[in-house]
């Protein structure tokens, strides 16, 4: 009877470690997917901003007859930003697409921060009421991309936790669980320091 037990216990452990293993393979490929939507909402919002400034730079292009420079270059980081979201094609797992997305989204913004700044300038440009429209639109996708991203950031947070995570990280090894890249918008202006002067 003894003669049993020993094959049994060998049996019960191989078969746990089994079990283990699948639940951790599945714990991963849910945390996979789990970026992977978080993504996906971004892209979704990124595309409502990408189809809301064709409107913006029409609207200005009206008020703003000398600053044809500021317009062109709306219009090209908005294109180069598109590109880059599509050439990303949904894939948040390929950091080097991602990392040209991030670029070309920092470009976006900084040429969407010199458009707004020449807008100030002209206060019937400001008054305008499809202009306010406009305007209040994108400040709300900008809102709601800063919170996909904060979401995507964070399940990538976890699928990566999980991944480096000893005994997982045997099973990400051996199946090849590759790690996730956080969007990081690149945009030099945030990081500078604001100066303050009083006259």
């Amino acid at each position: 009877m003894t003669a049993y037990i020993v094959p049994i216990a060998v049996a019960a452990v191989l078969l746990g470690v089994v079990f283990w293993g699948i639940s951790a393979y599945n714990g991963l490929v849910a945390q996979r997917n789990r970026f992977k939507n978080a993504f996906a909402q971004i892209d979704v919002q990124l595309q409502r901003r990408y189809d809301l400034i064709p409107n913006l730079v029409e609207t200005a292009r009206g008020f703003l007859k000398h600053e044809k420079e500021t317009l062109q270059a709306v219009t090209e980081a908005r294109n180069a930003a598109q590109a880059a979201s599509k050439a990303l094609g949904g894939d948040p797992a390929d950091a080097a697409a991602l990392g040209r997305l991030s670029s070309a989204e920092g470009a976006l913004g900084a040429a969407l921060s010199r458009l707004m700044m020449v807008c100030e300038a002209y206060p019937d440009l400001k008054s305008d009421r499809h202009m306010a429209q406009v305007m209040e639109e994108l400040s709300s996708a900008e809102n709601k991309i800063a919170f996909a991203r904060q979401a995507y950031n964070d399940s990538v947070m976890n699928y990566n936790t999980s991944r480096e995570s000893f005994p997982v990280s045997i099973v990400a090894g051996m199946f090849g669980f590759a790690e996730a890249a956080l969007l990081e918008i690149e945009n030099p202006q945030a990081r500078q320091a604001v100066n303050v002067k009083f006259s």
